[in-house]
């Protein structure tokens, strides 16, 4: 009995060995030499030394066609379990490229959605690590089954639970639509890409005209098609760049936000920001810099950098609460809103609510940018994005205006009207229909058209400047209770800091329904 003991434990260390060496020696070197981690060295890369658990390491295909009952292998192409990172569960799976290019099977497929469910339940986040080539063809529609089963489980997680996709290799078809099912995608920059068509069907890569890089790359991704929040400079990059996005998340919807203690004082004054707006009302400034003076110890975690950067978002901490943050940026098409600002902001806005993070808008915003192209494409929906998410959300929810807010820009960026909780504004700012020069051409244009021809333009300017100086202030709106009060841009930090600490414990009541209809 203890020979056959012997044996048993033998053949488990040899089953186990099996496992490590997925697609083989030979071909984990080759992915090594080519720059890439192997999916275990990745998952040692991105979780506390020694904390994974694996599961189901011993699972494989059922597939008898094609030859395939000739290349059983333990894993069947991912690695997947659980660990810590910084002492922080956490789930994760990565695509083992050794094993049939990281091709998703049946039994592929079917292992990631049960690492998926058991994240769920144990309420964690989850990191996934994509590089493989699609659906294994193989397995036919088997591994269509298990994909769709794959998708269901990550849509019935999105919302409840973190989910960040590093995309680390090439990541084609339904797969890639899953990585950009998460919360966030980063893309390694050497061998990140995702295509939802192979780049070999794809006209303009046959032609010659663009190669794979071109059509599916990180750049691309990260300016262009805006999947990509952050490109990673390698793998080690990618697994820090996650961690950081983790540090500012909750573990679950129904927690809150890790806290991160601070020696930044909340009654520390802002003097640089009292001249910070120039007089010149078009005349650009850095809006990052205005968010990095008043947050904590400076740091501000911008997302999606290249894409649609008239808006920036991203994380930021006030007394050591992790805060979202959306703000025009003045120095971009002046801050305009278009479609894919619109867009870009109203997911971070549902992405914060989802987990209970505080939103705080920073605003100068001259109007929805306008022309054809824009008109054609729909701004008028993606703009009505914008307003949703900010009327649907119910996290605390806090405005600062610096300069401009006009029309229906100012209406769509987190107004009181909107249930804004706290919205202030600098002495600068100007809260109008529309600015001096078009209000005077809209209001007085018959006035400005009977005047004789060499006092035209003279009128016009007496005109504008005693629109500006009825509406070209922020008073007019704190008169009527739109703003709460009209502060010294010295005092932002303080301010902010007070009204966060109050509306902590916010609580919202919304009538039943099923769900709200966004005009997607």
């Amino acid at each position: 009995m203890a020979g056959n003991s012997s044996e048993r434990l033998e053949e488990l260390q040899y089953k186990r060995e099996q496992a490590r060496l997925g697609g083989g020696l030979k071909r984990q070197e080759s992915i090594r030499s080519s720059g890439r981690g192997t999916a275990r060295d990745r998952i040692a890369m991105l979780l506390d030394e020694n904390s994974f658990v694996e599961i189901d390491a011993f699972v494989t295909h059922r597939t008898t066609d094609n030859g395939m009952f000739l290349h059983h292998t333990l894993g069947d192409g991912v690695v997947a379990g659980h660990g810590t990172i910084n002492g922080r569960r956490i789930y994760c799976f990565a695509q083992d490229f050794s094993v049939h290019g990281g091709s998703m099977g049946e039994m592929h497929a079917k292992k990631i959605s049960k690492i998926i469910e058991m994240a769920e339940r144990a309420k964690a986040p989850i990191i996934s690590m994509w590089d493989g080539g699609g659906q294994r063809a193989h397995d036919g529609v088997a591994a269509l089954g298990g994909t769709g089963e794959l998708l269901d489980r990550l849509v019935q997680c999105s919302g409840r639970i973190p989910m960040i996709s590093l995309v680390l290799g090439p990541v084609v078809g339904v797969s890639a639509l899953g990585a950009s099912l998460a919360d966030f995608t980063i893309l390694g920059e050497e061998h990140g890409q995702l295509f939802l068509s192979s780049p070999l069907e794809t006209p303009e890569v046959i032609s010659g005209e663009i190669d794979a890089a071109g059509l599916g790359g990180a750049s691309l991704h990260a300016s262009r098609s805006g999947i990509a929040c952050l490109i990673a400079d390698d793998e080690e990059d990618a697994c820090t760049l996650a961690t950081e996005i983790l540090s500012y998340l909750p573990d679950h919807n129904m927690a809150d936000a890790p806290y991160e203690e601070t020696a930044d004082p909340s009654t520390r004054l802002n003097p640089e920001l009292e001249t910070f707006v120039p007089d010149n009302p078009n005349k650009p400034y850095d809006m990052v810099k205005v968010v990095e003076e008043i947050v904590d110890d400076g740091i501000f975690m911008e997302l999606f950098e290249s894409y649609a950067d008239n808006i920036i978002i991203g994380f930021a901490r006030l007394e050591g609460k992790t805060i979202g943050v959306v703000g025009n940026q003045p120095k971009v098409l002046a801050g305009c809103l278009d479609i894919d600002a619109s867009i870009k902001a109203a997911r971070f806005i549902r992405t914060c609510d989802s987990f209970n993070i505080p939103l705080v808008t920073f605003e100068d915003v001259p109007g929805f940018l306008p022309g054809v192209v824009q008109e054609w494409g729909g701004i008028i929906r993606h703009g009505a994005k914008l307003l949703f998410a900010y009327a649907e959300a119910t996290v605390p929810k806090l405005t600062l205006v610096t300069r401009k807010a006009y029309g229906g820009a100012y209406l769509a960026m987190s107004c009181k009207h909107l249930q804004s909780d706290y919205n202030i504004a600098w002495p600068t700012a100007e809260l109008a229909v529309m600015g001096a020069e078009g209000a005077v051409n809209v209001i007085h244009r018959t006035e400005i058209s009977k005047a004789p021809e060499e006092k035209r333009e003279e009128i016009r300017q007496q005109l504008i400047a005693e629109y500006k100086a009825k509406f070209g202030d922020p008073y007019v709106a704190a008169r009527n209770g739109w703003l709460d009060d009209v502060i010294e841009p010295k005092e932002s930090r303080l301010r902010l800091c007070r009204a966060l600490k109050i509306l902590q414990s916010k609580r919202e009541w919304s009538p039943p329904k099923k769900h709200g209809n966004i005009p997607l």
